[in-house]
């Protein structure tokens, strides 16, 4: 276990922003989480999962914990049903893939969303009409205060759309180092409606699909329309999808009849914010070496060596753009540092 100083956070962030770290410890096991945490008390800490979920705004004035705790075991099951313990370091997208290799379903529509496992519950995750709530049993969590471990339930996170307690109550009072998921052996529950996902099928010739037949499609559809970090930094999706009343979307309708939306509830319609942004006129625009990615306005981009204060302040004009002419809010989904 070694602390570096004054290191650059670039490879530890998916948009490749060039920040530095005061001093930066990459933690594999839970003792040396405990150790450093114990020796470390009241010294500011901040805690880096996969790096995919944020953008870089600053120098970080803390010691960076990069949680590389590995691991994946068979906690218990059923000849239904498997629940699985990832440690919170695992890659998201590897542990999907695993799970697919052993025939295990309820993660399919999730492939290829970047990160890792510890930050899943934090954000909710979710893509094509399934969410992490939705297999999620618990995950195992360490107090930064007092080193105590509590492990939270499913209602304990007070899970929402892309939002959790670690979110919100709890924010930066626990670092997670395991969850647990429940899947499926046998019966898949499979989600095809949402999105492309049938369209993807349709044109592949498939008609009774297997959980890898879904995770295909969802893969093929993100590459065609999502940058690879690897190739240009981004951090996803950066907005929310917003959610207004049925009737501020009737006035919306009026003025804009092919508006796509998605029915939450009786009073609650879900609008695609790429749509808004591209509406807009953001989609695809570049300034110097930052802006909005071709293909997809949802995504956010760096070009090269763009710093995170810029991209930040055209995701502020992008948000006041769309609240001028749409009358409608968009949330940051990436976390701002």
């Amino acid at each position: 276990m070694t602390i570096i100083n004054n290191t650059s956070l670039k490879p530890f962030n998916t948009f490749g922003i060039d920040a530095k770290a005061q001093s930066f410890c990459d933690v594999s096991t839970i003792l040396a989480l405990e150790t450093i945490l114990k020796a470390h008390h009241g010294t500011p800490l901040f805690v880096l999962g996969g790096g995919s979920n944020m953008l870089l705004t600053k120098d970080i004035e803390a010691l960076v914990l990069h949680i590389n705790l590995k691991g994946i075991e068979i906690v218990s099951e059923t000849a239904e049903t498997v629940v699985i313990k990832a440690m919170a370091g695992e890659n998201w997208h590897n542990f999907v893939l695993w799970c697919l290799a052993q025939n295990y379903g309820g993660v399919e529509n999730l492939s290829l969303i970047p990160g890792n496992i510890g930050t899943a519950p934090i954000q909710n995750i979710g893509a094509y009409g399934v969410e992490l709530k939705d297999v999620f049993v618990s995950c195992e969590a360490i107090k930064i205060d007092n080193l105590s471990v509590k492990t939270f339930t499913k209602s304990d996170c007070n899970f929402g759309y892309r939002e959790s307690i670690f979110k919100q109550a709890l924010k930066g009072q626990y670092i997670i180092t395991s969850v647990n998921l429940q899947l499926t052996k046998t019966n898949h529950n499979l989600h095809t409606d949402y999105g492309v996902i049938r369209h993807e099928l349709e044109c592949a010739g498939i008609v009774n699909p297997t959980i890898q037949d879904i995770s295909k499609a969802v893969i093929a559809i993100r590459q065609s329309k999502l940058p690879d970090p690897k190739e240009i930094g981004n951090s996803g999706s950066f907005f929310k999808n917003p959610i207004i009343t049925a009737e501020a979307f009737m006035e919306l309708q009026n003025q804009f009849p092919d508006v796509p939306s998605y029915k939450v509830s009786d009073n609650a319609i879900k609008i695609p914010a790429g749509w808004l942004i591209e509406k807009a006129g953001f989609k695809g625009k570049r300034f110097k070496d930052y802006g909005v990615h071709q293909k997809q306005a949802l995504v956010l981009v760096n070009y090269g060596n763009a710093n995170g204060k810029d991209i930040f302040e055209l995701a502020q004009l992008i948000q006041k753009t769309v609240r001028r002419l749409f009358n409608i809010s968009i949330e940051t989904e990436v976390n701002i540092i």
